[in-house]
């Protein structure tokens, strides 16, 4: 289902508009061109609300509606109507919840979705339409070899936040030998591809892959089979790291673990025990940043709901921030759909809750991505665990290292490339 949110005041303007005198009394007080602006900005929200992503996806309206709270629904000058619809997790889904926000509710822009399966799933739909869409979906290849001009990506891509942690694994850890596990599913292809070509390059070697179902209840049959490594990388989303991470210590292994954005997310650290004590991640957003943005952010965050935020919502709250910021230099006008995006890709941010942003010349962000570690010391907001960022790497491109030819001569990260080879 959709759900609507709109926000218009009552007021005096608003009750004169109503008879005929005061609708006379609009028309000679103002042009043609403000009344065709009076109208709402139409933003749409793609997001999950059932099944193992839903975590995520519940955070993703949290954040946009924490962010359109502070500005009294109001972005770029214009109202806002809002119209979050829940796409089940799935591709089929998240195609008929697009054409419904586009054909039915004629949004201005789509936020989302999750999933980089969903994103592959809509993105030949909203490129025909030319809907700008500022999507947290990781789905790589949409802003490398096949760039979507109506995609903008403010959050990474699938393997954007793994690059620096497998370097970081590599040359920090010291580790050598990793055994790789995560969802069956491209954002997992692609973030241990991410993972796998940044750890070699820097002297390490994937010695397996393993792929689990997105809804496996049980993990051991997987976790029995990792061995002669000395780390595990796990890429996990939504609920399913709380599973993993439980079934992986119950299990008696003691190898180190590390993970991307997802694995790691501030979001489930009320959720962690003791067995999570010691993951490294490497994420986008970090609760213990101690900038004033993302101070501004947690704080209304916990007032709204009461919740710990996490990548999600601080992905769409900075999505938001782009949105208004692009609305505001096309002068409140998104009629000409590209002249907008136009705007939304020159959008240069450096109060956004995870720190400065960018995008490059193919829609996707450059920014600060932090490696964290879980700790019980100085943990804050009433958690008994906490993500302390150990190291910073900043202006972090979708290409990592690599000049951008030499890396987007190779094939996207799938479930077969990069190959494992000997270690």
């Amino acid at each position: 289902m959709s759900r609507r949110v709109t926000s218009r005041k009552l007021s005096r303007r608003t009750v004169l508009a109503g008879t005929a005198a005061g609708a006379a009394a609009a028309l000679a007080r103002f042009p043609a061109p403000a009344i065709a602006q009076a109208a709402p900005f139409k933003l749409g929200l793609l997001t999950v609300k059932t099944g193992p992503l839903a975590q995520g996806g519940i955070q993703m309206e949290q954040g946009v509606l924490t962010y359109l709270k502070e500005k009294n629904y109001t972005l770029g000058g214009r109202k806002v109507d809002f119209i979050s619809a829940d796409t089940g997790g799935n591709p089929a889904g998240a195609k008929t919840k697009a054409q419904e926000l586009v054909e039915r509710d004629k949004v201005d822009v789509i936020l989302g979705p999750l999933a980089a399966f969903e994103l592959y799933a809509i993105n030949e739909y909203v490129q025909q339409q030319k809907i700008p869409t500022l999507s947290l979906a990781a789905a790589d290849n949409l802003t490398q070899r096949t760039p979507n001009p109506f995609l903008l990506r403010a959050s990474a891509t699938s393997s954007q936040a793994m690059h620096p942690m497998g370097h970081y694994a590599a040359t920090e850890l010291k580790l050598k030998r990793v055994v790789c596990i995560v969802e069956d599913f491209a954002f997992g292809y692609e973030q241990m591809g991410g993972f796998q070509a940044a750890f070699q390059k820097d002297g390490g070697c994937v010695t397996k892959k393993l792929w689990p179902p997105i809804v496996t209840p049980d993990y051991t049959p997987y976790i029995a089979q990792i061995s002669d490594c000395d780390g595990v990388c796990q890429g996990f989303a939504g609920s399913n790291p709380l599973r993993f991470m439980k079934q992986y210590a119950a299990a008696g292994l003691k190898y180190p673990v590390v993970t991307g954005e997802t694995g790691g997310d501030d979001a489930l650290l009320k959720s962690f025990g003791d067995e999570a004590l010691g993951l490294v991640s490497c994420c986008p957003y970090t609760l213990d940043n101690p900038i004033d943005a993302n101070q501004r952010f947690v704080d209304e965050i916990m007032k709204n709901y009461s919740v710990i935020p996490g990548f999600y919502a601080a992905g769409l709250y900075v999505n938001c921030q782009v949105v208004d910021a692009g609305l505001k230099a096309a002068g409140g006008d998104a009629g000409d759909k590209t002249k907008f995006m136009a705007a939304l890709k020159s959008v240069s941010l450096t109060d956004t809750p995870r720190g400065p942003i960018k995008f490059d010349h193919l829609n996707n962000v450059v920014g600060t991505f932090y490696v964290r570690r879980i700790v019980k010391e100085g943990a804050q907001y009433g958690l008994k665990l906490w993500n302390k960022t150990i190291k910073t790497y900043e202006n972090v491109s979708q290409f990592w290292v690599w000049p951008e030819q030499e890396y987007l001569a190779h094939p996207v990260y799938s479930r077969d490339y990069p190959p494992v080879g000997k270690c």
